[in-house]
């Protein structure tokens, strides 16, 4: 099987480890980042070549792969920066960044346009996920398109979904990670009131995580990062809010009643103020009182 040709943009928590799985498989590979001490790392540790701009990075490569914080960065490099129109006709795009379902869409008729395939590709699984190659992907697209990239994701992720039309894989991941975040509060909630009443907050994690109370911060954070309060588990508090901020906008653009969903995102905004988008998004728990 021929391999493609891959450019990945975005080297960061995320973008590196899962540049030196596909490097690994034998994919050649260009990267790029902003920053230039990154990108040289990474390309020296992969093999990578590194390019001098998105625009060469384009024009070398057969997929490109971004991996940036959101969908008006995707934007911004696709479109704004010229990365589509110097791209070759047939080039598949792929953003695995946690971008706006709606956004994708309309950023998908754009692509088409220029005779580019266009799928998304979000991913769960944190950064032990992409270091790993076990991340979860959630795919949207046309199927024809996904069958061409699929061995290249299965380089990055050991479980791949299709989810249906351009769109949804990126509507998936904001409902997952909108789950993920109302399941953190109820859990950190529910220690500071067992703590308050004398139970001992690790033995709280122990009988949550063999209960009907188990979910992913009482497996994944609790002990790891809330009770010692280290707050290192590689995803910030302003990307969490954002991917809450997409799924209530999924929710109001269907139309349907989502109460909590908004009381959630209320919750989080209001920690995003008073701790900052750069923290840990598991400091929630030292979120000031309202």
């Amino acid at each position: 099987m021929t391999k493609y040709h891959v450019g990945l943009i975005g080297l960061g928590k995320m973008g590196a480890p899962m540049a030196a799985n596909i490097a690994r498989a034998g994919y050649p590979l260009t990267v790029f980042d902003l920053n230039e001490d990154t990108k040289r790392d990474v390309a020296a540790a992969t093999g990578a070549t590194a390019a001098p701009d998105t625009v060469t990075l384009a024009r070398d490569c057969d997929v490109i792969i971004t991996m940036v914080p959101d969908g008006k960065a995707v934007r911004a490099l696709l479109i704004d920066g010229g990365l589509a129109d110097a791209a070759g006709a047939g080039t598949i795009v792929i953003d695995m960044s946690s971008s706006d379902p709606n956004g994708t869409r309309a950023l998908g008729t754009e692509m088409e346009s220029r005779g580019l395939k266009f799928i998304d590709a979000p991913v769960s699984g944190g950064v032990k996920g992409a270091e790993n190659g076990t991340l979860s992907i959630m795919i949207g697209g046309d199927p024809a398109v996904i069958d061409e990239c699929e061995a290249l994701l299965s380089t990055m992720g050991g479980q791949l979904f299709r989810t249906g039309a351009l769109g949804c894989g990126h509507a998936m991941k904001a409902l997952n990670n909108y789950v993920s975040a109302a399941g953190a509060v109820a859990a950190i909630e529910a220690l500071r009131m067992g703590e308050a009443f004398g139970l001992d907050p690790n033995h709280m994690a122990d009988i949550l995580n063999v209960s009907t109370g188990r979910n992913n911060t009482t497996e994944k954070k609790l002990k790891q990062h809330v009770i010692p309060k280290t707050y290192a588990s590689g995803f910030s508090l302003g990307l969490m809010t954002k991917d809450i901020a997409t799924a209530v906008a999924v929710g109001k653009a269907t139309g349907q009643d989502i109460p909590f969903a908004e009381s959630c995102l209320a919750y989080w905004a209001d920690a995003l103020e008073k701790i900052g988008p750069d923290a840990d998004h598991t400091a929630v728990v030292d979120k000031p009182k309202s």
